[in-house]
């Protein structure tokens, strides 16, 4: 994980501590070899750290921990420095333009440190720990009537791992939130686990609680496939043939590419699952034509999947899918004045998306690998589905 950003951090760490070392050498504050010494030691100390995550044998080190505190030391050590640097450089190149007494830019970028210092520390401390209940209603005119009122919960990217220490009771509250909806249906959209199946081993009660009137269906994500590990194939595998056991001892359905039908009555409607999407270098597991094999032209049909991607790309070109749901994105895990990082790579990253008449729900999950969240409140989604002429 470490290795995506590995070198703009490191980038970050040496300019600034050039710059500073240059521009303020000859400074009070920086008079000494001790002094520049101990100005230095953070920068190397980010260093190394950043490195070590760097060359870790799996995508993330086992205990999820080494990468929060990664995280806040980040913010701690690296971004003030970096942050003032920039501001400390730009303001003196417009302090030499435009003939000013002061460095401007070194007290705009103090006020931007502490105002980002803030926001920081709020999603990594008290955003992941927020929650909400989004509702929608949506109407078909092909829905059968006796499926008028029908309750579907979508949640979604548990990740599961990340639930520890403190947060543990956050799932507890998430599932008890989902069960008091006494829904028809629950749909989980994928990244239960964050590495491997052993994530889940602390979390098995809250799991295998959760209760629905036609039951509970799911499909893998991504982090669902062991792709984050360094290991055999064998044990790759092993590891998800586990996960899908785990699953079947929680009471959950698993649809791997394939569908089943939903009864009211005379009436029925069709919920079809694919794996996940995936995008290059992994591979691309879903089987839309597979999962949609048998179920009538003119059938209603759900369908879950992780990536919204294939919303787009595979979903549509099939006329009985009314409603789509995904996860996958964490709505960025970032949303500033409705911005969010993965606007910029998925054309539906977050909320709800119609086209002719059909819907795609993007949820931004539970929780994620690293608990960062500002903005982009974790949820479960109620969705009520109406019929109508």
């Amino acid at each position: 994980m470490i290795a995506r950003i590995a070198l703009p951090i490191l980038i970050a760490i040496v300019l600034s501590d050039l710059y500073i070392e240059w521009h303020y050498r000859n400074s009070r504050f920086l008079n000494t070899w001790k002094a520049r010494l101990l100005w230095l030691v953070p920068g190397i100390v980010m260093t190394v750290y950043t490195l070590v995550l760097t060359f870790t044998r799996n995508f993330v080190p086992g205990d999820i921990a080494w990468i929060e505190l990664y995280m806040m030391l980040v913010g701690i050590l690296v971004w003030p420095k970096a942050v003032f640097a920039a501001f400390s450089f730009a303001g003196l190149m417009a302090k030499r333009i435009f003939h000013w007494r002061r460095n401007w830019g070194n007290y705009v970028g103090d006020v931007f440190i502490a105002v980002t210092l803030a926001v920081f520390f709020y999603g990594m401390t008290l955003g992941p720990r927020q929650f909400k209940v989004r509702r929608l209603d949506l109407s078909f005119p092909n829905l059968p009537a006796s499926f008028e009122g029908y309750r579907i919960i979508l949640f979604s990217d548990a990740h599961v791992g990340t639930f520890k220490d403190g947060r543990r009771s956050l799932l507890k509250r998430d599932v008890d939130s989902i069960n008091a909806q006494r829904p028809d249906l629950i749909a989980f959209t994928g990244d239960l686990e964050n590495i491997q199946p052993s994530d889940l081993d602390d979390h098995i009660a809250e799991l295998s609680s959760l209760r629905a009137r036609d039951g509970v269906f799911s499909v893998l994500g991504n982090h669902d496939y062991s792709d984050y590990i360094r290991a055999s194939k064998e044990v790759k595998d092993a590891n998800e043939q586990l996960l899908r056991l785990r699953e079947k001892q929680f009471g959950w359905h698993l649809l791997l590419n394939e569908h089943v039908v939903l009864k009211r009555g005379n009436d029925s409607i069709y919920l079809a699952g694919t794996e996940c999407k995936g995008q290059d270098p992994r591979p691309n597991r879903a089987d839309v034509p597979r999962s949609m094999k048998g179920i009538p032209q003119k059938a209603f049909t759900i369908m879950l999947q992780h990536d919204p991607k294939a919303w787009d790309e595979d979903i549509l070109k099939w006329k009985q899918v009314m409603l789509t749901l995904c996860g996958h994105t964490h709505a960025g895990q970032v949303n500033i004045f409705g911005i969010r990082p993965t606007m910029f790579s998925y054309k539906e990253d977050y909320g709800l998306y119609e086209h002719a008449g059909r819907f795609l729900y993007v949820t931004s999950g539970i929780c994620g690998l690293v608990p960062l969240r500002i903005g982009a409140t974790p949820e479960i989604v109620v969705i009520t589905l109406h019929s109508h002429p």
